[in-house]
């Protein structure tokens, strides 16, 4: 290649960017003179290894001897390696050959592209002159130099065109190979297989069942076995081959994809019998006993690999079966009642068959004796969607010792091959039962304490005789005392574990009754109903046993109901209970008889999922106790925030309707051709042409022979310095915002992104209100409020999920539900209670509808005076569309 300094002589030294064009082509003309040299000595590498490719595809080397393939196999060896001789002899070309063609090619005389690299025979300042005017102008034909494609010539090296002979057999032998009896290009490394003769008296019956829960259709097998491609079946099938007819055994060969043989054993129940016979009788007979009877082989089918019977081939490719995928949607979270809520997430190929939540506690003492095993929790999985599938499980492990201590939760799921999936394990403490009564508190930590370990019985021995040490003052009732004197009893009599249990049980009751007397029992037992119709609808039970488990939840639901008005009967309305929190018994009742109806017109998956609806709903009950201090104290706060975003959005929505008057005001000001404000003013750009394309000096013209004129008398300089003044308020307003924002963060809320969109839209408002600007302040300022209208929504979702717990019962036995994203438990939309947003459509309160007539009052009378500004008639035109 050039040097630099070669390159920088003649008309490259001052023109650079001909020196790189040349240099590329330079490249480019050697590269195709480098390809036209080794054409030529390619052509009988080529063919030879075209004549190895036709022999091995027409199978030549395995019908031939092991001796012959290998000979055959030197001989082609050693004509590649004679044909490679000839490439001894390239070469690199040089740039002066590279020139040359280049010149040829393109036709240019005189050399133009040497020319700047030679110097002239006399070295005199005219003769310089003359050789650098010479060198420019055989420069500029070097713009359009192409170097073109190789021409080999390779018609000179093969007169007789033989080159087309090795490129019409291998065509002809990739055509061939495609067929059952064509070669691979491997038959020529490996022995030539071992031929097979195919008996035509053996008949073959074979195919493959996939697993029930893949939903596949058996694959039958083809007679003569001449499957062009593998045949695709799910992994664990069962291959079943049934061999019939022939004088000898047939051997049934599976050969796996790594080339190792495994035979398929002839099942028990299908072996040919021998009958007792005569010792000259079964030699009489021995030709004839050779006939065998049908023998079935069959076997699993768990990897890739190939049937051989009778000299008949099948080959599988067996699709593996992937590990379910389970994963938590969205965090565990406890019920009102302290029941568990998981929501999750399950994957699989063919559907999952189960799942489970596999709960253990963090603090595991491994010399620790636990009296129970650990919680089961098993997950309801939809049925018919089980491939891909959402759920929410709620379970009530309150019972249990581990309630109230830190846990790990793993989400477990198994598929019907016995495959699982493990989800990542979430940490949190498990929710336990809020008592309310420290007495009944007590005794539950008495119970947890020797129920997690049994060595530690005297701890919870000493913990009970500790809250008998002053019972006239601690225990106001005798039942209790009584109670907890024959749970010591109990518990210092207790050896087994059958006798801890029951002692564990028995003071688990006590606690119960205690805190809510006979209602924890009927809550019990309608827990125990609800899990026998679950199961019940699970097993796919007959319609029978349905029946008569609906009719045990039904007595269950309403001895439940009538302990809990019972309890609640003198017991004051809590201070979150009001119309809409109630949950009629006659809604309960409406439930159940649609799960019956489901259940017996055999849709058991909607049944099943209304069922675990109503348990979710059941657990989120509010028994009417009393609520703690700290929550009624984080309501308050909760209302604080929510009273200083209603006064936000007032405030915002009175400044838009100033900075709207004076911007009208102050066109008016322009429109009737006031001179202060300048042609270049900014305003002048925003005012839009009126109908009909008449400007709108023209309608305000029209317009004010109609109507009187605006009664303020403020100049359009003061209409402009008075929306100016209107920027402090306008930048208050957005302080207050990141103040609320700040308030919310504190209390543990994440403040939406439609407060910070309507901070930004605040501060670009402010920024238009400071130039006098009115339009895009009015714009600025609307997209601040819709912004806060979705900010506070957000927050109330917030607020309402933190809330949702809060529950009671009504007057009249009716049981009040914690708020459900502003729904009943039956999905009814409630009546409005606080700022309404817009989110839902609703009936009016009353006090909704005499405000909303107001307003159309005042909107139709504003109308009726005959506005002179179009813009703000078609503005109440369009707010009256609205009603």
């Amino acid at each position: 290649m050039t040097s630099p300094s070669r390159q920088k002589k003649g008309a490259f030294a001052f023109r650079p960017s001909l020196a790189r064009l040349v240099t590329t082509k330079r490249l480019l003309a050697r590269i195709v003179l480098f390809f036209e040299q080794l054409m030529p000595p390619l052509m009988p590498v080529l063919s030879v290894i075209a004549f190895y490719l036709c022999a091995s595809w027409f199978g030549l080397f395995r019908s031939v001897p092991d001796w012959l393939r290998i000979v055959l196999l030197i001989a082609f060896a050693a004509a590649f390696l004679v044909s490679l001789l000839p490439f001894r002899t390239l070469r690199w070309p040089k740039v002066a050959e590279a020139d040359r063609m280049l010149e040829e090619r393109n036709g240019l005389p005189h050399q133009p592209v040497t020319v700047q690299e030679d110097e002239p025979a006399f070295d005199t300042p005219f003769g310089r002159a003359l050789w650098r005017e010479h060198q420019t102008r055989m420069a500029e034909k070097i713009a359009a130099l192409d170097a073109g494609l190789p021409r080999p010539d390779i018609a000179a090296h093969d007169r007789f065109a033989l080159r087309a002979v090795p490129a019409l057999l291998l065509v002809t032998a990739f055509g061939y190979s495609l067929s059952i009896n064509g070669g691979s290009i491997r038959d020529a490394l490996q022995a030539a297989p071992e031929q097979v003769v195919s008996d035509p008296a053996v008949r073959i019956d074979a195919w493959v069942t996939p697993p029930s829960y893949t939903g596949r259709a058996p694959v039958y097998l083809t007679a003569d076995g001449n499957e062009q491609a593998p045949i695709g079946i799910p992994q664990f099938s069962g291959l079943t081959v049934r061999v019939s007819g022939g004088k000898t055994a047939e051997k049934v060969v599976f050969r796996k994809a790594t080339g190792e043989a495994q035979d398929i054993a002839v099942q028990a129940d299908t072996k040919p019998q021998q009958t007792a016979a005569s010792a000259s009788e079964q030699q009489t007979a021995a030709p004839a006993s050779q006939a065998l009877v049908a023998q079935t082989h069959m076997m699993k089918l768990q990897e890739n690999g190939a049937l051989e019977v009778n000299g008949r081939r099948w080959s599988f490719d067996v699709l593996p079966d992937k590990a379910p995928e389970i994963a938590f949607d969205g965090l565990p979270k406890p019920s009102v009642n302290g029941a568990l809520e998981i929501g999750f997430t399950v994957k699989d190929d063919y559907g999952v068959q189960e799942a489970h939540a596999e709960i253990v506690p963090l603090e595991n003492d491994p010399t620790a004796t636990p009296l129970y095993p650990l919680p089961e929790y098993r997950l309801d999985i939809p049925r018919r969607n089980a491939r891909d599938a959402k759920g929410v499980t709620s379970r009530n492990l309150t019972e249990h010792p581990l309630a109230g201590k830190r846990v790990r939760i793993t989400l477990v799921a198994k598929d019907a091959a016995g495959q699982t999936g493990r989800s990542p394990p979430h940490e949190m403490v498990l929710p336990s039962r809020p008592f309310n009564e420290p007495l009944a508190a007590a005794v539950a930590e008495e119970r947890q304490v020797f129920a997690l370990d049994t060595r530690k019985m005297p701890q919870a021995i000493a913990l009970n005789e500790a809250l008998t040490i002053r019972p006239e003052e601690t225990i106001p009732k005798l039942t209790n005392y009584l109670l907890l004197e024959s749970a010591l009893a109990r518990m210092k009599l207790a050896k087994g574990e059958d006798a801890l249990k029951d002692t564990a049980q028995y003071l688990w009751e006590i606690a119960l009754g205690m805190e809510d007397g006979d209602l924890s029992l009927a809550e019990r037992k309608l827990r125990e109903a609800q899990q026998k119709l679950a199961d019940a609808l699970d097993r796919n039970a007959p319609d029978a046993e349905i029946k008569k488990l609906m009719d045990e939840l039904r007595k269950a639901m309403q001895d439940y109901m009538t302990e809990l008005a019972q309890r609640m009967q003198n017991a004051p309305m809590q201070p979150n209970q009001n119309a809409q929190n109630i949950l009629r018994q006659q809604d309960l009742e409406r439930m159940m008889d649609q799960i019956e109806n489901l259940a017996r017109s055999g849709n058991r998956d909607a049944a099943q999922q209304m069922l675990s609806e109503l348990q979710r709903m059941m657990n989120n009950l509010q028994a009417g106790r009393p609520q703690r201090g700290q929550q009624s104290q984080e309501n308050s706060e909760a209302r604080k925030q929510m009273d200083k975003l209603g006064e936000i959005l007032r405030d915002q929505q009175k400044l838009m309707e100033q900075t709207f008057r004076l911007d009208q005001q102050l066109r008016d000001r322009m429109q009737r051709g006031e001179t202060d404000m300048g042609e270049n003013d900014p305003l002048l750009d925003e005012m839009n042409p009126g109908e009909n394309g008449e400007p709108q000096d023209q309608q305000q013209g029209q317009q004010g022979k109609e109507g009187e004129q605006p009664s303020d008398q403020m100049t359009a300089e003061q209409l402009r310095e008075a929306l100016k003044q209107l920027r402090a308020q306008q930048d208050a307003l957005g302080k207050q915002l990141g103040e609320l924002q700040k308030s919310l963060g504190e209390m543990g809320m994440k403040p939406g992104p439609g407060f910070g969109q309507a901070q930004r839209e605040m501060e670009g408002a402010g920024r238009e209100l400071g130039q006098g600007r009115g339009q895009p302040a009015v714009e600025g300022q609307g997209r601040a409020l819709e912004a806060l209208r979705q900010g506070a929504r957000d927050m109330m979702n917030q607020m309402m999920q933190a809330q949702q717990g809060q529950q009671g019962q009504g007057p009249n036995g009716q049981v009040g539900q914690g708020d459900q994203n502003g729904r009943d438990p039956l999905g009814r939309p409630r009546r409005t209670q606080g700022p309404d947003f817009g989110d839902d459509v609703k009936v009016p309160d009353e006090i909704d509808v005499q405000r909303a007539r107001e307003i159309l009052d005042a909107i139709r009378e504003k109308l009726g005076n005959n506005p002179p500004q179009e813009m703000e008639r078609r503005y109440l035109e369009r707010l009256l569309d609205i009603q």
